[in-house]
């Protein structure tokens, strides 16, 4: 199989898993030309803007560490224009949460890192 492929197998288990913890998906690979957000849903009140990341060994380091402060940058502007696209407010809660899956074990990273 190719990345994509990997990768979409690994988001779908990433958004099951959401599921399963009461998470309501409103958007999956939201793509702008600045980039692409893999998840986007609820979380109560919080609007929640999630990124998948695999990794089959750590020889690269750990899947959470591959959301470095570029990554997180391209991701904050691809939520600011999902939230102009959809008219949400400036106020509405919002935070941004890793899924890391390695060896089978998924770990919720919430609030992973801030606006930027």
């Amino acid at each position: 199989r190719n990345k994509r492929e990997v990768g979409a197998s690994y988001e779908k288990i990433a958004e099951e898993f959401l599921l399963s913890n009461n998470i309501r998906i409103v958007e999956r690979n939201f793509r702008t030309r600045f980039g692409e957000i893999d998840l986007i849903g609820y979380d109560g009140e919080y609007l929640v803007f999630f990124e998948v990341k695999y990794r089959r060994t750590k020889l690269y380091g750990a899947p959470v560490q591959a959301v470095n402060t570029g990554k997180q940058h391209v991701i904050c502007r691809v939520a600011d224009f999902y939230r102009m696209k959809k008219r949400i407010g400036d106020f509405e809660p919002m935070r941004f949460d890793i899924i890391s899956i390695h060896n089978g074990k998924i770990t919720w990273y919430k609030n992973a890192y801030d606006y930027c």
